[in-house]
């Protein structure tokens, strides 16, 4: 059975706005893009040889994980120096030449800064162990006495976010905080020697001619003096709504990216900061936004909301709405390299891949930013079935072996049909890739009018030419029950059936883009997105 659904009206173009409130970023995991030297690791002559695919396909600005210094005890997220490249990723002068390059194609560029903790081989944590209980060195970092007539327990009940307990003791009888990995010491952003160390850090960078960063745990640096116990339910925003929390999204927080603000607007160029920032509610997330604050935050809530249209529809009125509140846009993304990749996530196989094409008009039409994870645009699963032996990620061995972490969604990517490693680079992968991803590659995708590439691309050139697209308002139109219908004033309709039944449309005539080819332009099966011209 098939509904009509009655057509929009149109109103005038938005005018022009700041790039990043309607950007699409490409996120690069630097390991599993491209490698150049042919160690099976990915590095920055490897993403500028690459440069020229992402112009191509349309996006904005890439985005790229942290490519400092570091034993990678968690892929490159604990740092042992802010001001240098990690040599199995180049040099500092490979990190310049790709700024330029970037910008030479249009690109701009966003760097990962981490600023919750540092690695454990960072000069100042050493410095911390040296100088001993009470010292200054110790005063960067959260450093307590232990509970317990010998102080042999820790200083609260706190857990690390990969298991197990957030504390580790030291010879001399001192406890360090970790929120996440061991190797990975939780800053004390109390310190003032610590936020004007940041402060210099973005200098560096946004004097190297970086346009922006993306903030690691960015609702995770203060925590409350107090070290209060926070009980075993209430340990991970997500199984929490309270707003006092002594370690997440403390108020103290924003007087950091108040400071933070001020470093960015001082540069010419639409200088920007987007926050990894989970929390309890979408009004605490408004907070980080502010106009004084960071640019934008993603949008975890619609990574998590399930392929049904109700859910999605309130996930997006409400982001909308509460951030429009502070003047911020929204930002949107389906996948990136710390989840399940949502081909899976939305079932996997045909019917993973056809919701996961769905969604992906449904992102780009919808009004903000959007971040769109490397693999996407070729459809790729999540690797599920990869050996034991080669898991990497932290939390595989701190869950005890029971939980196999994100290394799944960290595969590096195929770029041709053949070869050791399907192009990423000339030897192997540090993370092996299934066969299945040679008829994955972007060269079997190419030319092919139906692939997933395909659909990326032409969903990217039409978000760029369309003036209706991008920042500005969303209008929904009346449609049946698992379905989704918006306008795009002036003239752009976004049709998503995600329900079991055809859905019928207005007399829009044949569609600007479909995400599977359409019999009747008029009617949408399941699990299909379309893009409609109106007048």
């Amino acid at each position: 059975m098939t509904e009509a659904l009655p057509a929009p009206s149109s109103s005038p173009a938005a005018a022009p706005v700041p790039w990043w409130r309607d950007a699409v970023i490409y996120q690069v995991y630097v390991r599993s893009f491209a490698d150049a030297d042919g160690d099976g690791v990915g590095d920055l002559p490897g993403i500028r040889s690459r440069l020229p695919y992402l112009r191509d396909l349309g996006v904005d600005a890439v985005w790229i994980t942290p490519f400092y210094p570091s034993p990678m005890a968690d892929g490159g997220y604990d740092v042992a120096d802010y001001r240098d490249i990690e040599p199995q990723f180049g040099t500092l002068a490979d990190a310049d030449a790709l700024v330029a390059d970037a910008h030479a194609l249009g690109l701009r560029v966003v760097v990962d800064l981490v600023p919750n903790h540092t690695s454990d081989e960072h000069a100042w944590f050493r410095a911390a162990l040296a100088a001993g209980p009470g010292s200054p060195e110790r005063a960067r970092y959260v450093f307590r006495p232990g509970r317990g007539p010998a102080g042999e327990e820790p200083p609260n009940d706190w857990m690390s976010v990969f298991g197990g307990p957030a504390w580790e003791r030291l010879p001399d009888g001192d406890w360090y905080l970790h929120l996440f990995d061991v190797k990975q010491p939780d800053l004390d952003w109390a310190n003032p020697e610590v936020r004007e160390e940041f402060l210099a850090i973005l200098r560096f960078w946004l004097d190297r001619g970086v346009d922006g960063f993306r903030i690691d745990v960015a609702h995770g640096l203060t925590k409350d003096p107090e070290m209060p116990d926070v009980g075993e339910e209430q340990q991970l925003l997500g199984h929490t709504d309270r707003t006092d929390h002594p370690f997440w999204d403390r108020d103290e927080i924003h007087e950091v990216y108040r400071s933070w603000r001020e470093v960015l607007d001082a540069y010419d160029g639409e200088r920007m900061a987007v926050g990894e920032a989970w929390v309890a509610t979408p009004q605490r997330l408004a907070r980080y936004v502010r106009s004084d604050e960071l640019h934008q935050c993603f949008n975890f809530d619609f990574v998590k909301a399930p392929w049904d249209a109700a859910a999605l529809r309130r996930v997006v009125d409400t982001c909308i709405e509460t951030l429009d509140e502070v003047g911020a846009p929204s930002t949107w993304v389906l996948s990136n390299h710390d989840i399940v990749r949502h081909v899976t996530r939305y079932g996997g196989g045909a019917q993973g891949l056809r919701r996961a094409r769905a969604a992906a008009l449904l992102m780009l039409a919808l009004p903000g930013g959007a971040y769109v994870y490397q693999g996407e645009e070729l459809g790729l699963p999540e690797v599920t079935d990869l050996p034991e032996e080669v898991l990497q990620d932290p939390v595989w061995e701190r869950s005890g072996r029971t939980e196999r972490g994100r290394d799944g969604c960290r595969v590096p990517v195929p770029w041709t049909r053949d070869g050791a490693s399907y192009g990423f680079g000339p030897g192997g992968s540090w993370l092996p890739q299934p066969a299945a991803w040679s008829g994955l590659s972007v060269e079997a995708q190419q030319g092919d009018p139906s692939s997933v590439l395909a659909l990326y691309r032409s969903a990217l050139r039409l978000r760029r030419e369309e003036v209706s697209l991008g920042d500005g308002t969303l209008r929904w139109l009346d449609s049946p029950e698992g379905t989704l219908v918006f306008a795009r004033d002036p003239g752009i309709v976004c049709a998503v059936n995600l329900s079991s039944r055809p859905l019928a449309l207005p007399a829009y005539g044949a569609p600007l883009l479909a995400s599977e080819e359409l019999a009747d332009p008029a009617v949408l099966p399941p699990d299909t997105a379309a893009w409609y011209r109106l007048g």
